[in-house]
């Protein structure tokens, strides 16, 4: 009896242990879960590195071209970037994931140089001073320190509306071991359009720059809409920019003397001209570094035997190169008319001379006969008289 008794003591106690294991255990999971939703998506270093780009060697380049566009959120894809304007089911817009990892410290900014970006520890942005700046109101968040500060911000008070554009820097470069040219991003800038007091165009404000790599795997949890026709969001803002499908307009290219294209070419139409012209050399320079393969040889040959066919049919001419008997009369019909025109034009302008040249003898002929008559009753009285 002693026995059973020790038995169920001891199992007593068993169960009591694994009970307070558990709650323990549930507990931890909740402060986890509560954790996560407080900072949003949690990004390990395993997925940072995945999503991050790795920028070639200098060793590796043989030719690298630096590009500022300036993407208009209301032209073509962009609007993909700017809306919904506030958070809702359908997600966040790029603007307001960005400044909610700048809230919560983790991401840096930098400042905005006007073409000569340091992306380095010195030209970092405080964050207290940027949205004091730009009149951003906040407050200090649970957990902020000197050295890590942390602030809360309304959805109502991130200017998302007034982002209406953004600058970004794209790299193309040729690099030895794809052997083949790339083209990527950067770093991003959010550019504020505010109005003054008194009303007028609004006025640009570039906020920050952000370099890409360090939201990319926040970008790559938010799909977005980039056709009306289909409202299933299949690219992902990280594919927004990886597949370069924004369109944006060169406002300068690095050079020495930190030009815009603007300054370079003040007229609009050499601005558009001078655009244009880069555009083009970019998009040629990779097709013109290699020879054409043997597909692309035979296109070439079709496509011109196709314009050789095209050419002879409209020139009447059968698969032998031989005109065709039609062809040959509808080109005697057009000789002769054309021969029966000219004959006609040159017998009304013979008529009409013949008819001018009889109108002027008919003129002339009353003075000459006149002048002959005075002058031979002359003579007869001169001769009378003598």
């Amino acid at each position: 009896m002693k026995k059973l008794k020790y038995i169920i003591a001891i199992l007593t106690v068993v169960f009591a242990a694994s009970a307070i294991q558990a709650q323990v255990v549930k507990k931890r999971d909740g402060d986890d879960r509560k954790k996560k939703d407080e900072n949003g998506v949690v990004i390990t270093d395993r997925q940072q590195a995945f999503f991050e780009q790795r920028q070639p060697s200098d060793a590796d380049l043989q030719w690298m071209k630096v590009i500022y566009r300036s993407l208009d959120l209301t032209k073509g894809k962009n609007p993909a970037l700017y809306y919904p304007e506030e958070p809702n089911e359908d997600g966040q817009s790029l603007f307001f994931i960005i400044m909610r990892l700048l809230a919560n410290n983790q991401i840096s900014a930098y400042e905005y140089l006007d073409g000569r970006e340091m992306f380095t520890d010195e030209f970092k942005v405080n964050v207290g001073e940027l949205l004091d700046r730009f009149h951003v109101m906040y407050s200090p968040a649970k957990g902020s320190t000197e050295k890590n500060p942390k602030f809360t911000i309304e959805d109502a008070d991130i200017p998302g509306n007034e982002v209406l554009s953004y600058y970004i820097i794209e790299r193309w470069e040729f690099d030895t071991r794809s052997n083949a040219m790339k083209t990527r991003v950067e770093a991003v800038c959010p550019v504020l359009h505010r109005t003054d007091e008194f009303g007028g165009e609004a006025i640009k404000y570039p906020m920050f720059w952000v370099k890409l790599n360090d939201i990319r795997p926040y970008m790559a949890n938010q799909y977005v809409f980039t056709d009306d026709d289909n409202n299933l969001p299949r690219y992902s803002l990280d594919d927004f920019f990886k597949l370069n499908m924004y369109t944006g307009e060169i406002y300068k290219t690095k050079n020495l003397r930190n030009l815009s294209l603007m300054q370079m070419y003040p007229e609009e139409k050499d601005l558009k001209h001078a655009q244009d012209s880069i555009e083009q050399r970019l998009r040629a320079f990779n097709n013109d570094l290699w020879v054409p393969d043997r597909e692309v040889l035979l296109a070439q040959k079709e496509a011109r035997e196709q314009l050789e066919r095209e050419k002879a049919e409209a020139e009447g001419e059968d698969e032998d190169g031989e005109v065709t008997e039609e062809k040959k009369e509808e080109k005697k019909e057009k000789a002769s008319v054309k021969h029966s025109t000219k004959r006609g034009a040159k017998a009304k302008e013979n008529s009409s001379s013949g008819k001018s040249k009889k109108t002027n003898i008919k003129q002339r002929k009353p003075k000459s006969t006149t002048t002959s008559s005075s002058n031979a009753t002359r003579s007869v009285r001169n001769r009378k008289r003598k």
